[in-house]
Parts: structure tokens; C-alpha cells; sequence
């Protein structure tokens, strides 16, 4: 039987709009393929963990006060973390997880949280704690080798600067920064975002590419995931994305 191993980190503390939901997702994907699909979870003064036997290292979203809770802990898994990645496990990140694995985040009173520095972009929040990135968006991707509108639901006062490779270009919302043209940063085994939601119950291509990555990185033939059928998900992303697109054009 195929198996998946899953490392869903500080799951007590950062869970913004229902983030862990997205591990509830690439769980119920897999059981209905018949995938083996292992959910451990680490948080603040756990065991350390064997980062590199994990094929998934997930970390959600989270206001500045729990990302400054974590933040000297996630230091500690710095370099089990970047051995990981390095040997191809894959690091889904939301928001705050996306925001901490860069340089730094230097928060709206001026405080900055160091990074690990795994990624070389890094995060401003705006001092003016009115002024958000905040609203749905509509991000179109090529990530799964066809361009796919996906969507999902912003709020961050940070603006992440210096990224890349972007998870995809806006098509309506902000993105990286206030205004911004792309939206996330992505590398084959890394998605960086900061769409909440959670976003893979709204685009079940992005499970899917992740599964897809997970099985095939220690298998030597390619596995081709069996079709889910994904009528529903699809049909409300649609409506979605044409009532924001449409929106938009209105203006």
C-alpha cells in the first residue's frame, strides 16, 4: 500500500480560518484512494522529531502573537527542517509558516522575528494595523502543468518582498504585498501561501499535486492518482471566481 508520512507542526497554535483543515483534506483524499495517510504533529518543547522522515511538513497561519510564541522553538528545528527540504521533502506553508521560513518578519510595532532564512524573500507588516491585505482572491497557477484559476481568503498585514518564484499571479486581490501582481512563492516541493480557507477544500488540483508529489519522490514508477470526483468543489470555485472576476471588471 502506497503511505504517506505528515508532520503537521504547532497544529495548537496555528490554525487562522481553519488551517489544519487542509490536513483533514489530503487525509480524506487519500483514505478515498486508499492511500495510507500518517498525521503526527509537533508543538512548542515536543521530542524533536526526524524532520527528513516525513514526505509533508505543514505549518499554518497565525497573528503576531503566536508567531512570536514559536518562533524561538521553530529555531531549534532550523536545520532538521532545511535537511528535510533539502532532501525532498515537500513544506506546504500558510501565511505565518510562509512568513517564518523566510529572512525575517519584523512585525507593526517594528519587532523583528528572525526567519530561518531557508528562503531568501522576507515580511514587513504595514505599521498602520488598518491598513490588511484582506478579502477572497483569485490566483491563477500553472503549477499543475495547465493554468488553474484557484481560490481562497487572505488577511495579513505583512508584505512579503523578495520572492522568486511566485505560487502564481493575481487575478483579483493583493497577494504578496498590498497591490501585488503575484501571490506566494512555490518550488517543486514548496508551496508558500497566503491563502487561508482552507484553501485545498476549494482547489482540489493543489491536493492532488501535493499527494502526487509525496507518493512519486521515493517511488521509482509513476503513480497516477485515480480521478475523485470533484464536481461540487469545482462548480462552487467557479461561481466564486466569476462573482470576484466579474466584481472586479464592474469597478
Amino acid at each position: 500500500m502506497n503511505k504517506i508520512k505528515i508532520l503537521h507542526m504547532y497544529a495548537d497554535m496555528l490554525d487562522l480560518y481553519g488551517d489544519s483543515g487542509n490536513m483533514e483534506i489530503i487525509g480524506y483524499r487519500c483514505k478515498m484512494r486508499g492511500i495510507e495517510c500518517c498525521i503526527d504533529r509537533y508543538s512548542v518543547d515536543s521530542e524533536m522529531p526526524d524532520f527528513s522522515a516525513y514526505d509533508l511538513i505543514y505549518i499554518g497561519g497565525g497573528a503576531d502573537l503566536e508567531q512570536q510564541h514559536i518562533a524561538e522553538d521553530l529555531q531549534k528545528c532550523r536545520q532538521g527542517i532545511k535537511s528535510a527540504y533539502d532532501n525532498g521533502s515537500f513544506l506546504f506553508l500558510i501565511c505565518g509558516g510562509y512568513q517564518l521560513l523566510g529572512r525575517y518578519y519584523k512585525d507593526a510595532d517594528g519587532v523583528e522575528i528572525p526567519g530561518l532564512g531557508i528562503f531568501s524573500y522576507y515580511t514587513v507588516a504595514e505599521p498602520n494595523r488598518k491598513k490588511r491585505c484582506i478579502g477572497n482572491i483569485v490566483v491563477k497557477t500553472n503549477i499543475t502543468g495547465r493554468e488553474t484559476e484557484i481560490v481562497g481568503f487572505e488577511n495579513h498585514g505583512g508584505q512579503t518582498m523578495g520572492v522568486e518564484t511566485p505560487f502564481g499571479s493575481v487575478v483579483c486581490g493583493h497577494g504578496n504585498c498590498t497591490g501585488s501582481s503575484h501571490e506566494g512563492y512555490f518550488e517543486k516541493n514548496v508551496i508558500a501561501t497566503y491563502m487561508h480557507g482552507p484553501c485545498l477544500a476549494k482547489n482540489p488540483e493543489i491536493s492532488d499535486y501535493v499527494i502526487s508529489y509525496c507518493l512519486n519522490r521515493k517511488s521509482d514508477a509513476a503513480v497516477v492518482l485515480p480521478e475523485l470526483d470533484d464536481a461540487l468543489e469545482l462548480k462552487c470555485r467557479q461561481v466564486m471566481v466569476e462573482r470576484l472576476v466579474g466584481k472586479q471588471e464592474g469597478k
